[in-house]
């Protein structure tokens, strides 16, 4: 059996101050999970209800088929716990570790009706979120070292967006804007609706508390400028190629946060990070992150 890289804490791992509670309250959590196992099984478990004997106890080990980074695991736990107490989870890593082929993540025990309804529901969060963590690895990887911050987007799946963000800190990325509630960011349409960059930063600090930063997409030298004679505070620089970036942040020369984005592909993002560049949005880390391919198995 492969085994987990071993560091200080005994796994080698991301940030271990991200807390899972600092992203969603547990009341939230088993209101999410509740529905989800609703989804599954409305009407109940007609297969597991009919084969299986209600005293059937088992064990049961959670495999990672391919490496990664494994993200959920306290999530999965609780699915279980809220389909019987009885069932006993034990984690063999911690959330952010780099595991290989062959690892065993966790282990399981208890009812086995239990084990056999709460599967599905458990290995799709725990494959999506390590799917997250594992792409979002590979993208901090390309750029370590360096003095950029690779962040996640708004382009998330409906619902899961506070489980889909700690996955990205579960990989070793950072957090962009939760929900438009959290900060101004004045993208294209928002300038063609106002009618220009310079009209749409008057607005927006004419209404909005002094405490919050605004951010404004531009696509041209000549929008960068604009942002920057207007007071943006982060300027985003979306869909430019490698050169012109290199002179936008000429252009800026400090005087705001300057943020790539646009379709960056891991292969492409040291390149970025090297025209200096603060901060690289990647919007595929969470919408088209593959699930890391992790299996349940009765013993």
């Amino acid at each position: 059996m492969a085994q987990i890289e071993i560091g200080n804490n005994g796994s080698a791992k991301h940030d271990d101050s991200v807390r899972l509670d600092s992203y969603i309250s547990g009341f939230e959590l088993d209101e999410l999970i509740r529905r989800a196992l609703k989804e599954d099984m409305p009407f109940g478990d007609v297969t597991t209800e009919s084969l299986i004997s209600s005293a059937a106890v088992s064990r049961a080990y959670f495999e990672v088929r391919t490496d990664g980074v494994i993200a959920g695991l306290d999530i999965a736990a609780r699915v279980f716990r809220l389909l019987d107490e009885k069932i006993a989870f034990r984690k063999l890593a911690d959330d952010g570790a780099h595991v290989a082929a062959g690892f065993i993540a966790a282990e399981a025990e208890g009812p086995t009706r239990a084990l056999l309804k709460g599967e599905r529901t458990a290995l799709n969060y725990l494959q999506r979120l390590s799917g997250i963590a594992t792409a979002v690895d590979d993208y901090c990887r390309e750029v370590a070292g360096l003095p950029v911050k690779v962040t996640d987007t708004r382009k998330t799946t409906p619902g899961l967006r506070a489980l889909e963000k700690y996955a990205v800190r579960a990989g070793g990325g950072h957090n962009h804007r939760f929900s438009l509630s959290d900060g101004v960011l004045i993208k294209d349409n928002h300038i063609k609706a106002v009618g220009s960059i310079n009209k749409a930063i008057a607005i927006a600090k004419e209404k909005i508390p002094h405490t919050l930063k605004i951010e404004v997409e531009t696509e041209t030298l000549d929008q960068v400028l604009e942002a920057l004679d207007c007071g943006a505070d982060i300027i985003m620089l979306d869909n430019m190629d490698v050169a012109t970036m290199k002179k936008a942040v000429v252009l800026i020369n400090g005087r705001a946060l300057v943020e790539a984005s646009g379709s960056i592909k891991p292969e492409e993002i040291k390149e970025i990070a090297l025209t200096g560049v603060d901060i690289i949005s990647v919007g595929r880390i969470t919408h088209s992150a593959p699930a890391l391919d992790i299996s349940m198995e009765i013993i």
